[in-house]
């Protein structure tokens, strides 16, 4: 039986992967914050160590694996949580990348993000693309792509590390929840009049699990793959929500300039005086361009599954109204 550590074991995309990893008959510790919500591991028979990304002796902790997957990350985009970014997404994956050499992993699977990719109008881009650093939009988008190149870095060492970019995951377990996530409990709260005209490309969770199990199976050391599937418009993606819930999707399209202005005085004033803002200025500028993507590498070289959005959208409604009050 291969045993195999885990990062981000209690989030979304971690969640998922732990227990396609156990149902596979792997042997799976995960790394876990002390101050972490244990939550998502219930009743999971895995081994628990206790720890962060950036402590000196984290090498202890990995022996006696043979693989890594580190899928943990800080996600805000709070421009006031550049500190927590730097900290977890860089020198975090920094240091795990080398625990992981001095404690004898044999493969290691990086989850990064197509955050990290950036985008290109007009065009549903592959991993070939890469935006200039400079043009991603924010510190967590940055934080994505300068802790990709660590990885890189530590192939260039000699390490075998194979890296995956999910593009939006839907489905169960979305326990912090991720904004794709908020966005569909405001949306089964009613609580979601208009929309901004936008587009993501979209996957469910379990697949993006599979991806990072046919990428430790087939993926190529060095290689970057994009596990998405479906480009929607917000605006087809909340029809679908209206479809499976009986709810009315919104009709009104917001011009951006409203939530921009809005963002803009939460974070830059409301927040200086100590009030909590409400919606974070860099997702907003986020959403001023389709955040398009082309999957067809994972898809062909690695077998990467494209199950039905609609399927992975109602785990989604179903996993929230049996968990959280909608």
């Amino acid at each position: 039986m291969m045993k195999v550590f885990v990062t981000g074991g209690t989030g979304f995309i971690g969640a998922n992967l732990v227990r396609l990893l156990l149902k596979n008959n792997y042997d799976v510790r995960v790394l876990v914050r002390p101050e972490s919500n244990l939550d998502n591991l219930k009743n999971l028979e895995v081994e628990i160590v206790e720890g962060c990304l950036t402590d000196s002796n984290l090498y202890q902790s990995l022996k006696g694996c043979q693989v890594l997957f580190h899928c943990a990350a800080h996600y805000s985009l709070w421009q006031r949580d550049k500190p927590l970014l730097e900290r977890y997404n860089i020198i975090g994956t920094r240091n795990i990348l080398a625990a992981a050499r001095k404690a004898g992993i044999e493969r290691t699977i990086y989850t990064s993000s197509v955050a990290a990719i950036g985008v290109k109008p007009g065009v549903a881009v592959n991993e070939t693309y890469q935006s200039p650093v400079e043009n991603l939009v924010g510190y967590y988008k940055k934080s994505k792509y300068w802790a990709e190149q660590e990885a890189h870095y530590a192939v260039q060492l000699g390490q075998d590390i194979v890296i995956v970019n999910p593009s939006t995951p839907v489905g169960s377990w979305d326990i912090k929840p991720t904004p794709t996530g908020e966005l569909i409990l405001r949306f089964l709260r009613r609580k979601m009049p208009a929309y901004v005209n936008t587009g993501l490309n979209f996957i469910d969770v379990r697949d993006v699990a599979q991806g990072h199990l046919l990428a430790l199976e087939k993926g190529k050391t060095g290689e970057r793959y994009i596990l998405g599937h479906q480009n929607l418009t917000l605006k087809e993606f909340l029809e679908l929500l209206s479809e499976i819930t009986g709810l009315s999707a919104p009709q009104k399209i917001i011009p951006i300039w409203l939530p921009l202005s809005v963002s803009w005085v939460d974070e830059m004033i409301l927040a200086k005086l100590g009030k909590s803002p409400s919606i974070p200025l860099d997702g907003v500028k986020m959403s001023r361009q389709p955040m398009y993507y082309n999957a067809s590498k994972a898809v062909r070289e690695l077998g990467l599954p494209q199950s039905d959005i609609k399927t992975a959208l109602k785990d989604a409604v179903n996993w929230f109204m049996l968990t959280v009050d909608c």
